[in-house]
């Protein structure tokens, strides 16, 4: 049905349930640079399954299913919202670029971006007017996207903490479902969240943005702290 930098999906004999494959294939700079990866999809979809499980344990509602392979899952059919929902707890990335910020400074309280996807436009930064002009969401919309996205992400810091990483910053993708309900979809996993030790140090994909090293042994560490943790709950 679809083929991503990270994922292809396809349809299944059930209209409302789709297979997500997560592809070996890391990207940075909206794709400009690219680069298989041995073993990252089966690290990425087994962090995004546990993860998923837990959002939905805690009443958050997701488009996933259960995990069907080391590198498939089986999801709830949705139409994708054209936004990339991001939530800051520090400064880092392009918000520190955008500022001439250093990274690592705290915010007073959380802050909820939107960013349109659109690859041909490198995936702008678009306020809530922009949105609206662009007919993407409503107002209603809006408030739920952002309210949904802040829920995560209280889920998320717990978790992490758990593991002792600090959640720096993380990425959304939301869904509609054929009765206009909005639900989280796509993934969570290092990949889309940054992710910080104790020592200030990346456990996430910024390790291959800026060729700090091997994404594959610390992807490992964060599945298997996290199935320590979480797995059998």
């Amino acid at each position: 049905m679809y083929e991503g930098k990270a994922k292809n999906i396809y349809s299944t004999d059930d209209e409302q349930l789709v297979i997500a494959e997560y592809k070996d294939q890391a990207t940075a700079l909206n794709g400009k640079k690219k680069d298989q990866i041995s073993g990252k999809g089966a690290l990425n979809n087994q962090i995004t399954s546990l993860i998923f499980r837990e959002l939905n344990r805690h009443g958050i509602e997701t488009h996933f299913v259960k995990q069907i392979s080391k590198t498939e899952q089986l999801n709830t059919k949705v139409e994708i919202i054209p936004l990339e929902v991001v939530v800051r707890y520090y400064t880092a990335g392009s918000f520190s670029k955008r500022f001439d910020l250093a990274e690592g400074i705290k915010f007073k309280t959380p802050l909820v971006e939107f960013y349109y996807k659109n690859d041909a436009l490198d995936d702008p930064f678009i306020n809530d007017e922009h949105v609206k002009f662009l007919e993407i969401a409503t107002d209603e919309e809006i408030a739920i996207l952002k309210e949904k996205a802040l829920a995560v992400g209280a889920v998320l810091t717990e978790l992490f903490s758990q593991i002792e990483l600090k959640l720096i910053d993380f990425k959304l993708e939301f869904g509609r479902l054929p009765d206009g309900r909005i639900i989280l979809a796509d993934e969570i996993s290092p990949d889309t969240s940054r992710l910080w030790d104790a020592d200030n140090n990346h456990v996430d994909k910024d390790i291959y943005r800026r060729d700090l090293g091997d994404i594959i042994p610390i992807y490992q560490r964060v599945l298997d702290d996290l199935q320590t943790k979480f797995e059998g709950k």
